[in-house]
């Protein structure tokens, strides 16, 4: 795609195309043309005006953003292994997972701090580490306890007081008042929920027995609530909670979609748009209840949907299959380092294993979210 450098020279020659030739465009198609390449170069070019505006970023969640805490838990779901990691810095599995740096980490650098967001739990980090930026995330785990039960992982609310626990020792460090400043000032990323679907309620009885699809949102959307209220009485003001991405395209859901050739779930998609729009609605609301809130829903899916409708745009090959393995059902210990079929180039895959994407797909996700979210912010 397009360097940050291109886009100047890029967007003169469409506009002098444009004027040379409007009076020839007569129909929709052109204007559709010029829209989607402006898109493509919004999705692709980096924030640069960020940098030196917000001083860490705080974040919540899940495997998208867990950068290794569940090394250092009695768990399987963990990924500090080969073949992951092997684009990150080093050729390092850290525990996400990602054959690279997952959307956080780019996030991090384009705002000027450092180039990765480190794990809460890992020993070879500490509180200066911490100050510009920590994640909390645990793979596995939903808004649920009963998901973080399922392959016992950290669930929201330990993530919680680990941050407390965190607060405390920002404060020994930076004293404070500097520390009250830096809880102010930073962003706090929530991205979370996938599991709860797809690892609870349509993979055990218990939870579909208790809820209906929607009960079950609305469920999800109180535990969202109450944690964004309690992470505002912890000082936080500037939170970005973000919704689903398609889940039902996933290629682990589209190997089980038996009969229709590998298509998307649209059952599991229609949930995810649906789930989104509640947590929308709730975050509109309750950021008109919270004081001094900046408080603004983040969606992966429209952005995440583009990509996989239509990747060859995006420099992609392979949208159905992931890279590791077969890319059919493998994730986590199923991606073996000696596999013989994982791919040779994962920038060529959307999707890195059967469930999570790949370092260019978060790249390219990063950048579309932060256009789109990050001005509240500032």
């Amino acid at each position: 795609m397009f360097s940050y450098k291109e886009r100047p020279i890029l967007l003169q020659l469409m506009e002098s195309h444009y004027h040379n030739h409007n009076h020839k465009i007569k129909t929709m198609g052109h204007l559709k043309s010029l829209f989607t390449i402006l898109f493509l170069i919004a999705m692709s070019s980096p924030a640069v005006t960020f940098a030196g505006k917000i001083p860490a970023i705080i974040v919540f969640g899940d495997s998208t953003v867990d950068a290794g805490n569940n090394n250092y838990i009695p768990t399987v779901a963990r990924s500090n292994f080969e073949p992951y990691g092997r684009d990150f810095v080093g050729g390092k599995p850290t525990g996400r997972f990602c054959n690279g740096k997952i959307a956080t980490d780019f996030m991090s650098e384009a705002l000027g701090l450092k180039p990765i967001i480190p794990a809460y739990l890992d020993p070879s980090y500490n509180i200066s580490d911490f100050a510009t930026g920590v994640t909390f995330a645990s793979a596995a785990t939903g808004y649920d306890n009963a998901t973080s039960d399922v392959l016992a992982v950290l669930p929201l609310w330990k993530q919680l007081e680990y941050y407390k626990e965190y607060q405390t020792k920002l404060k020994a460090y930076q004293g404070k008042d500097r520390a009250t400043e830096t809880i102010d000032n930073s962003l706090y990323l929530i991205s979370i929920g996938t599991n709860d679907f797809l690892e609870n309620y349509f993979a055990f009885p218990g939870r579909s027995s208790q809820y209906s699809v929607s009960l079950y949102q609305d469920f999800l959307a109180g535990i969202a609530k109450d944690f964004v209220k309690k992470l505002h009485g912890l000082g936080a003001r500037k939170i970005s909670l973000g919704g689903l991405p398609p889940m039902g395209c996933m290629p682990l859901e589209r190997a089980t979609n038996i009969g229709t050739g590998g298509e998307c779930v649209g059952r599991y998609n229609d949930i995810a748009v649906q789930f989104n729009s509640k947590l929308d609605k709730m975050v509109e609301k309750l950021s008109k209840e919270l004081p001094g809130s900046n408080l603004v829903f983040s969606n992966p899916y429209e952005p995440f949907m583009r990509i996989i409708k239509n990747p060859s745009s995006f420099g992609f090959e392979v949208v159905g299959a992931a890279c590791c393995a077969t890319g059919m059902f493998e994730m986590g210990y199923g991606c073996q380092r000696n596999n013989p079929f994982t791919c040779t180039n994962a920038d060529k895959y959307v999707f890195w294993d059967s469930f999570h994407p790949t370092q260019k797909t978060n790249h390219i996700m990063a950048n579309a979210l932060m256009n789109s979210t990050f001005p509240h912010f500032l």
